[in-house]
This record gives C-alpha cells, sequence and structure tokens, in this order.
C-alpha cells in the first residue's frame, strides 16, 4: 500500500533544542489514523486514486445527501476532512482500509 499522502490535524507548537544549544520550531501534528472512503479507477473516472477520511472523535453530523450515500457505501462513519491522494499501479486498497503514519520514513519531508 503506497498512499503518497495522510490527514493531520494541528495541535500545536513547540520547540527542540539541539546539541549545540540551538532552537528549532517545531509544529506538532495528530497524523491520522485515517480510513479509505472511495476508490476511483482508470476504467470508471480516468485515473488511479483513493479518497481518504481522517479519524476524528466525533463523526461529522452535517454531511449531506451525496456525502452521505458515499460514506454509507464504504461502511464508514461520516468525516470533516476528505483528501484525494493518486495510486501507484498495482495498489490494492478497499474502502474501510486504514492508512496509518507508517508509509513515512525518517527524514522525508511533510
Amino acid at each position: 500500500m503506497a498512499v503518497h499522502g495522510i490527514l493531520g490535524k494541528k495541535v500545536g507548537m513547540t520547540q527542540i533544542f539541539g546539541p549545540d544549544g540551538t532552537v528549532v520550531p517545531v509544529t506538532v501534528v495528530q497524523a491520522g489514523p485515517c480510513l479509505v472512503v472511495q476508490l476511483k479507477t482508470a476504467d470508471k473516472d480516468g485515473y488511479e486514486s483513493v479518497q481518504i477520511g481522517l479519524v476524528e472523535s466525533r463523526p461529522d453530523r452535517r454531511a449531506n445527501r451525496p456525502a452521505k450515500g458515499r460514506f454509507e457505501k464504504a461502511n464508514v462513519a461520516p468525516r470533516r476532512l476528505l483528501a484525494e491522494f493518486r495510486l501507484d499501479a498495482g495498489d490494492e486498497l478497499k474502502p474501510g482500509d486504514k492508512v496509518l503514519c507508517d508509509s513515512f520514513h525518517e527524514k522525508d519531508s511533510v
């Protein structure tokens, strides 16, 4: 599974001290888990991508009718934040799968 992105929510700011005493400002982000809401295929949509939604403490109850239908089809509670990411050929995901932070490696630019 090679989704090239994940959704996150900014929690706050802090600072980290380097070994030489320099201060580096850091943004703290709660990243994921995200659930796959919809798959887009080359046959139906013309390109390969996946739509994911950020799992929050409360599901969104204000989703409109088309969005509710998409969430019901995927058997997922409505989500506030949705994003679409391209997929590599051969990736096998299905609605309801979790996308976690383990797709990123140390020193990756986010």
